[in-house]
């Protein structure tokens, strides 16, 4: 399910079926790293779309949580912890913080084993066909790292 109104509607009389939620998180910088910040985005965008399809009717995307690359701190964190805890008190058990920034990793005990982390992959300069069947097989992995934390949580 995917942020757009015909699926939240989809989400809201068939909550008791969707019961994770997927946060793709995502830095932005408009300096030095500027290209470091688009590509991560453009990964973790084209992986959340993936990874909505595989779990459709099971899964909501949420819309990006966005932060500046150089100020990854306690109040940025504190921000992604409130809106778990928005999602959590709307109904959805499970939420995740999908993310290609090792930042996070070093924060990641504060947030509670919802972290996904990937490594990004380069996608510029790849045909569409190809960048497709990478994130399929990015996908299947995801599949098993999701499973667990579904496991473990439930």
């Amino acid at each position: 399910m995917n942020w757009n109104v015909k699926d939240i509607e989809v989400f809201e009389s068939e909550k008791a079926y969707i019961d994770t939620a997927v946060i793709p998180v995502v830095p932005v910088d408009f300096g030095k790293d500027i290209r470091v910040s688009a590509a991560q985005s453009e990964f973790i965008n084209l992986l959340s779309l993936h990874l909505e399809r595989q779990f459709k009717g099971r899964m909501m995307m949420t819309p990006s949580f966005t932060y500046r690359m150089s100020s990854l701190t306690d109040s940025e964190i504190s921000r992604l912890s409130q809106w778990a805890e928005e999602l959590g008190d709307s109904g959805v058990k499970h939420i995740f913080f999908l993310t290609s920034d090792s930042g996070w990793k070093k924060v990641e005990d504060q947030l509670g084993d919802r972290l996904i982390w990937v490594p990004s992959i380069p996608l510029e300069n790849l045909d569409e066909q190809y960048k497709h069947s990478i994130m399929e097989d990015q996908v299947k992995q995801l599949l098993n790292i999701i499973v667990q934390k579904w496991q473990k949580n439930s």
